[in-house]
């Protein structure tokens, strides 16, 4: 009886990382009520048996999934995705230029500079565009390009030639995975445009959650030249911030109980 309980977990954890792109030790131990230790030698024997792929702090679907639509990813990790966005807003003084990135974890960094006094924002996506366009006192450019309707960002040549006769003060980027390696995201168009991004920029910072890390969705990848800096929240497993740390990019942990004043 208990094997087949076991063989029932095992094959839902399978369904769920394959409908999600990452099962969480953590999340799964919470799904299923039973131990941390129980997740990790189902996922052990599922490794094994070559049905899924092991990551830091969980698992992935062997095969590439479906990218998630805007209207979907809005709703997911509304917590993190707001310590994170508060974290970042405070960076930003008063007059600077920034470029936000399409996606919603920036579009939640836009909510909180609505009140940011004389920004000049270029937005990548619709996400910041909708949180930005009639807020009082700040300058609004759109990037332009062709857009991607599952992102709600823009690409292409239009974007890329825009870029050419910009610079920031910072550039914020959303991402699909992030590890040493750089950004993952679901097509070439998008990482080609976050590297020129980030060469635009003086100072880079990229905003994922912390089921992103050590996750690798899908086969395009953004690699950052230079120094920059990743706002992650404080589900963020602490194994996977070292190695990033250890790489060279510095990582701020967001955990959303501290009281942030930006614009100071």
């Amino acid at each position: 009886m208990a094997e087949r309980g076991s063989r029932r977990r095992r094959a839902e954890i399978v369904r769920l990382a394959t409908t999600s792109g990452l099962a969480s030790v953590d999340e799964l131990s919470r799904t299923f009520g039973v131990t941390a230790s129980t997740i990790r030698r189902d996922l052990a024997v599922l490794t094994a048996e070559g049905r899924l792929a092991r990551t830091y702090g969980g698992a992935m679907a062997l095969t590439a999934h479906p990218e998630s639509p805007l209207r979907q990813r809005v709703g997911e990790a509304f917590a993190a995705k707001r310590a994170i966005a508060r974290a970042a807003a405070a960076l930003v003084r008063p007059g600077e230029t920034v470029l936000l990135d399409a996606g919603s974890t920036v579009g939640a960094l836009a909510h909180e500079l609505r009140s940011c006094p004389g920004l000049t924002a270029v937005v990548v996506g619709v996400t910041a565009l909708q949180e930005l366009g009639d807020a009082d006192g700040i300058t609004v450019h759109c990037l332009g390009g062709t857009l991607r309707p599952v992102s709600g960002g823009f690409v292409g040549p239009l974007a890329e030639a825009s870029l050419e006769r910009l610079t920031f003060d910072r550039a914020f980027l959303g991402a699909d995975g992030v590890t040493t390696d750089g950004l993952c995201e679901a097509d070439l168009a998008q990482t080609r445009l976050k590297e020129l991004m980030a060469r635009r920029a003086g100072a880079v910072h990229v905003l994922a959650h912390g089921a992103k890390l050590g996750r690798r969705p899908f086969h395009a990848w953004a690699r950052l030249e230079g120094g920059w800096t990743l706002i992650t929240d404080a589900s963020a497993d602490p194994a996977y911030v070292g190695r990033l740390r250890a790489a060279g990019i510095a990582v701020v942990v967001a955990d959303g109980a501290e009281r942030v004043v930006p614009f100071a």
